[in-house]
């Protein structure tokens, strides 16, 4: 253990020390170590009067702050077993704002201080020339594979391939892949191609939105789906995991989340956000500023709607619709208790005091 570096050491805690009925991430004390100087000196316009030592609502992808629910454990885990096998082919597919990219950050930032070398593209939007002249330039290619396709395959083939005795894999992870011309999508299937007969060389990971599914399901693209080995998707989070999502990030900047959010104002952000937590952490950290503005704790609902009407959000077109539900003769008979149950639920899902207590929303203890 020693010899890992202690960022890697950290995310590591970050990542497994998470409750599985919730999936909240737990608080990595604002601690004085390494980093801590470089958290006091980004905090927040609010940090002081909220307690946090960092902005606990960043658009940046800091696995730091990785939210595993059901869905994005089992994400994470398809990725890490992508990235450590020869398994060629992996696609991932979530709404914008899902959490993908923070997904690959986190599973590339355990690589460390093994042989393999997996090159990230972020911006997939390139003619095939560009697309060479990065990828020779990321996998440590000389300057001739740069501007020569066949100088290209023939060094990244021996350089994978040493690179397999060695003990290591190559791969490549391109993000936002949907957005990648049709062309390119040809060339990435090509170089799937890198093989010997037992096993794939080099490992290739797509994610990317829903609309590079339907890209998938064209004709022209048929060959690329049926080399796809491994598949997963990242959805919205539900209520309860919006909460934990809340909850999880405020601790780990320091704070105490029941003192800065009511319940019904993590509802409403819930609500607003449609689960999405790209769009949680905008109104998070906007009500926040709004707060502190008006120097208000416990951030109420009244600020989130205020938030809401400033990034022109209604809330009653906000959520998602709930799936179907099953046929009739299909369908379980409800229990006695379930005119009353579902505000039981929500009670208990968030601690929260009997009807006749102040409402005080109480995040998980």
């Amino acid at each position: 253990m020693s010899s890992r570096k202690p960022q890697e050491f950290e995310l590591r805690l970050a990542a497994n020390a998470i409750p599985a009925a919730h999936g909240e991430a737990e608080a990595t004390a604002p601690a004085d170590q390494g980093h801590s100087a470089v958290s006091w000196a980004r905090q927040p316009l609010y940090g002081k009067f909220y307690s946090v030592g960092e902005p606990p609502f960043d658009l940046t992808p800091n696995p730091r702050f990785l939210f595993l629910s059901t869905r994005q454990r089992e994400a994470l885990s398809n990725l890490r077993y992508a990235l450590a096998s020869s398994r060629g082919f992996t696609l991932i597919l979530g709404e914008a704002g899902t959490g993908k990219t923070t997904l690959v950050r986190a599973a590339l930032s355990e690589i460390g201080g093994t042989p393999s070398r997996y090159v990230l593209t972020t911006n997939p939007t390139l003619s095939r020339a560009e697309f060479y002249q990065y990828l020779a330039r990321e996998f440590g290619l000389s300057a001739d594979a740069g501007v020569s396709k066949t100088q290209f395959l023939l060094e990244l083939q021996s350089n994978v391939e040493a690179r397999f005795a060695a003990g290591g894999l190559t791969g490549l992870i391109v993000d936002e892949a949907q957005s990648m011309p049709q062309e390119l999508l040809e060339e990435v299937r090509l170089l799937g191609n890198i093989e010997t007969p037992t096993t794939k060389l080099l490992n290739i990971v797509l994610s990317g939105q829903p609309e590079l599914a339907e890209r998938l399901n064209d004709r022209s693209l048929r060959q690329l789906k049926q080399r796809i080995a491994l598949r997963c998707e990242l959805r919205p989070l539900t209520l309860d995991e919006a909460a934990a999502y809340i909850s999880g990030r405020l601790r780990i900047a320091g704070g105490s989340p029941g003192d800065i959010f009511t319940r019904e104002a993590v509802i409403t952000l819930f609500k607003a956000s449609a689960g999405i937590p790209r769009t949680l952490n905008v109104l998070c950290d906007n009500a926040l500023v709004t707060g502190f503005a008006s120097q208000v704790k416990p951030i109420s609902v009244d600020i989130v709607k205020e938030v809401c009407r400033d990034f022109d959000i209604e809330l009653e077109q906000s959520v998602r619709p709930e799936p179907a539900a099953a046929p009739p003769a299909l369908a379980a008979p409800l229990p006695a208790r379930a005119a009353h149950g579902a505000k039981d639920d929500e009670r208990r899902m968030f601690n929260a005091p009997p009807p006749d207590s102040p409402r005080r929303f109480r995040f998980f203890p």
